[in-house]
């Protein structure tokens, strides 16, 4: 009998209570701070990396798409017949020298020639041909 009260006595316990309380503390502290910091700090430093990757190249690709493009500096107007083929007609302008007063040149011998197709071109480099921008 007093066998069995020695193995319920709590005293006989107290070492155990003690390796499992440091133990859970320690588990807890691994698990609960120390995986998850080195977790956030890893993942922290990638989303850093990422954004400035991100603004790196929409400022790259920004820089590229805004730099000066080489416009034209003449504009001319090439009529055609009905048949596709290049003709001419007497007294009217086909030289310009912006975009938007050749458009509108355009528009307006569309109406007065209906039979007659216009386009507007114009030469970017002395090497290369002539380049429809628009063509009605």
């Amino acid at each position: 009998m007093v066998e069995i009260l020695k193995i319920f006595d709590w005293k006989t316990y107290i070492p155990v209570i003690i390796a499992i309380v440091s133990f859970s503390h320690s588990f807890t502290v691994l698990f609960g701070q120390t995986i998850p910091g080195i977790f956030i700090t890893f993942f922290r430093y990638a989303s850093e990396t990422v954004i400035l990757l991100v603004i790196f190249l929409f400022a790259l690709t920004w820089f590229l798409k805004a730099r000066p493009h080489n416009r034209p500096k003449k504009y001319s107007i090439i009529i055609f017949d009905i048949y596709g083929v290049k003709s001419e007609i007497r007294d009217i302008r086909t030289e310009f020298t912006t975009h938007d007063v050749a458009w509108s040149f355009m528009k307006q011998y569309k109406k007065q020639y209906p039979l007659h197709n216009f386009a507007m071109v114009s030469i970017l480099s002395k090497s290369e041909k002539p380049t429809i921008f628009r063509y009605i």
